[in-house]
């Protein structure tokens, strides 16, 4: 290489970026992580690997990779998504309420008003759930049961400050009974034991029961619903057995606070053609996925709106185990 054919590679190098080649415009090559702050087989690592095809035509050469990074009822990776850089290189799936009831129990690395919300999914109904050969029959059995030996009746959720934790709190609260909650990782490492008959009771939502409610390997205690949904129009509702008890669980996409619009318009636009496919919903009734569609500003309404009666019932009732 002679002395000339060096100074011109030296000098191509020192090029201003708009006179040589153009870095490739995001997203790029670089995949998309998509965190998943709960175990595999769980209904937040269902919708989020069912949905992700569906979006991935609407952002043209991009690519998902799914993370899960599972721990502390979803406060590790949700935590890893709020503190990553704000490049649309990382996004999260995440559980509402926990988004905002999780900070408002213990210290976290994320504040709810700053993050950058891309779309709620799906709105899952909260239940309860036992083996076939339990001797509850009904919600009156179980609060009857948790009346006569507070504390000793068990339930396991996915973790504390979830929705279903959450939703049995106020179910607690509403029947004046005391139950033992047994917190898990994921609603995929509850459902052994309760299988197993070591816990009394399963609380988790609607659409993660199914498979086991059409197999006859679990029943239901009822649903936490205004009305039964369309899903199993055969489960009562807790407003049906005297519990004017509502709870479900949002499962949603976030992005870390300061999404630059170049990446965050794109995205929301891109959220908003995938959800409103038949194909998806076709595909979400396949997979039994109670959707309710909120984009942008809408999904972070519903967030930062729950955030005073969480507020309320910390003070009266806080679900720190």
């Amino acid at each position: 290489m002679n002395r000339r054919s060096i100074l011109l590679a030296s000098a191509g190098a020192m090029l201003p970026m708009g006179l040589g080649a153009q870095p490739r415009a995001w997203p790029g090559a670089r995949p998309i992580e998509v965190v998943v702050p709960f175990p595999p087989g769980g209904g937040m690592d269902v919708m989020a690997r069912s949905f992700l095809p569906f979006l991935q035509p609407h952002l043209p050469g991009a690519t998902f990779v799914v993370i899960n990074r599972a721990g502390a009822g979803g406060q590790i990776g949700t935590e890893a998504v709020a503190n990553a850089a704000p490049d649309g290189h990382t996004i999260g799936a995440a559980a509402f309420p926990a988004l905002v009831s999780t900070p408002i129990e213990r210290r976290v690395r994320w504040r709810p008003a700053e993050l950058t919300y891309l779309a709620n999914v799906v709105d899952d109904p909260c239940g309860l759930f036992v083996p076939p050969a339990s001797p509850l029959r009904g919600l009156a059995d179980l609060l009857a049961k948790g009346k006569a030996r507070p504390g000793d009746v068990t339930y396991g959720t996915a973790g504390i400050g979830g929705d279903d934790h959450i939703a049995t709190l106020l179910l607690e609260e509403a029947a004046a009974v005391r139950l033992s909650h047994v917190p898990f990782s994921g609603t995929a490492q509850l459902l052994p034991p309760l299988l197993a008959g070591q816990l009394d009771v399963g609380a988790f939502n609607l659409s993660e029961a199914l498979p086991l409610l059409r197999e006859g390997r679990l029943r239901s205690l009822g649903v936490a619903t205004a009305e039964r949904s369309p899903l199993a129009p055969e489960v009562s509702t807790y407003r049906e057995q005297g519990a004017d008890v509502l709870g479900s669980a949002g499962r949603d996409f976030f992005a870390p606070p300061g999404l630059p619009a170049s990446v965050r318009d794109p995205l929301l636009a891109a959220f908003a053609a995938a959800l409103a496919e038949p194909a998806w919903s076709e595909a979400a009734e396949r997979l039994s996925l109670p959707l309710r569609p909120l984009v942008g500003d809408d999904f972070r309404d519903m967030v930062l709106g729950a955030d005073a009666a969480l507020r309320a019932l910390w003070e009266r009732r806080p679900w720190k185990d």
